[in-house]
């Protein structure tokens, strides 16, 4: 068999089937795609590969798919902390984003995003925020995916005057990465609170016309249903619910608010949870039922939300908090396993993408999009379980290298290609423009 790439490792972990650990496998690439899976004396013997590398204190598991994110905000990294949602967006974030988003804003932020992220063995990414074309540039130099949120609000912003200026802003920019390689556009709604009736109306007849997903912040707070009841008598899920948005093509971001009756919405109505445990314990927003979401067969994926409520895109951390979390939740120690965490960052990120068939498990046919790491640390010794380890023990830090569709972006820890010292000083000169206008 002749083959562009063979990685040999101690364990290839490929999510599909769950659970599953190969003991000394190879991966073989071959045009960026997965090819084989098979034990490493039998690739010896039937492989002919164009490079090899061998990672013999390795596990092999699927890139990391970061379900949430507003990549951007990196720029806005620790700005405002230890406050409430409301208070945090309207007195805080909003104000300085006013004064600070611009085209090049978004694009020196998301390239320091882009950075950190593939650092952290994230491959693809679902980001949500404004000028997602200047998020396009910095995603397609990184090398690495994205599903291009197009922002929509009912006020004006330095992005556009009102929602038909986003819709039409955003239907530009989906046309623009059709059949694009690494990138596909999504409708982001910024909440139920921000947007209006008619511009959910438009949004789902949209999606339905270009097959394009929507991810939209649902049930982030108690305030936020209490507040829609009180005003409409209705709960934002059930208004969603009604105005057709609630289905298999969207990412319901945040859901830390659910009723017994909404989950089961939630799991009949496929809808992917986007669950940002870090940031919600940040905000202190609540807690997304990740146990019982998954007991009525809804898929949960998780993000790491934006720097400046998280404050890291680390997803090999918020992976472990929300296993924690979901067992604490739930009072189940068996809530969340290691296995199903890491499902729920790599495979259950590429659905909430719309990207499951192509990324998400290292499977045949299936892009090689592939994060090793790196077992060789004493703080992970003794291994009786490379997944427990991965979820529980590991550390971002502990991710040595990252190949998108067999393209290596991270060798031995050096994200290739980028200039850290140049994405340093591009953050600190952003930092003194946020210091001079911030409240």
């Amino acid at each position: 068999m002749n083959a562009d790439l063979q990685i040999d490792a101690r364990w290839i972990i490929p999510v599909v089937p769950s659970g599953v650990v190969l003991d000394d496998h190879s991966l073989i690439v071959r045009g960026g795609r997965i090819v084989a899976v098979m034990p490493t004396s039998q690739a010896n013997q039937t492989v002919d590969s164009t490079q090899r590398r061998s990672l013999p204190n390795h596990a092999l598991v699927p890139g990391l798919v970061n379900a949430h994110c507003h990549a951007a905000m990196t720029l806005l990294r620790g700005i405002a902390d230890d406050l409430p949602l409301m208070t945090w967006l309207n007195d805080h974030i909003w104000p300085v984003e006013g004064a600070l988003v611009s085209a090049q804003m978004v694009h020196d932020g998301a390239s320091l995003a882009a950075y950190e992220m593939l650092a952290g063995g994230i491959t693809a990414v679902n980001d949500q925020y404004f000028f997602p074309e200047s998020s396009a540039k910095a995603y397609r130099d990184a090398g690495m995916r994205a599903s291009l949120g197009i922002p929509i609000v009912e006020f004006p912003t330095p992005y556009a005057r009102d929602a038909d200026d986003y819709l039409r802003r955003g239907l530009a920019l989906a046309d623009e990465v059709r059949g694009d390689p690494l990138l596909v556009a999504s409708f982001a709604p910024h909440a139920p609170y921000t947007v209006s009736d008619e511009s959910f109306k438009k949004i789902r007849t949209y999606s339905d016309q270009l097959n394009v997903r929507i991810q939209c912040h649902i049930h982030e707070t108690a305030f936020e249903v209490e507040d829609a009841r009180s005003k409409t008598g209705e709960r934002p899920f059930a208004r969603l619910k009604r105005l057709g948005l609630i289905g298999p093509d969207l990412t319901a971001v945040h859901m830390t608010q659910l009723t017994p009756a909404e989950i089961e919405d939630v799991a009949r109505f496929g809808v992917v949870v986007a669950h940002c445990p870090e940031s919600n314990l940040k905000l202190a927003s609540g807690f997304c039922p990740v146990a019982a979401l998954l007991k009525a067969g809804a898929k949960v994926a998780i993000g790491t939300d934006g720097a400046a409520s998280n404050n890291d895109l680390d997803l090999l951390g918020e992976t472990k908090t929300a296993a924690l979390l979901a067992k604490a939740v739930a009072m189940d120690a068996a809530a969340l396993s290691a296995a199903e965490a890491l499902e729920a960052a790599t495979l259950s990120g590429a659905r909430s993408l719309g990207m499951d068939e192509t990324i998400g498990s290292l499977e045949v046919g299936k892009w090689a999009d592939v994060c090793a790491i790196d077992f060789s640390g004493l703080h992970l010794a003794p291994v009786f379980n490379p997944i427990s380890h991965i979820v529980y023990a590991a550390s971002r830090r502990d991710i040595s290298d990252v190949w998108v569709a067999g393209r290596e972006r991270v060798r031995a820890g050096v994200v290739l290609g980028a200039d850290p010292e140049r994405l340093r000083a591009l953050a600190n000169e952003w930092a003194l423009k946020a210091r001079a206008v911030r409240p």
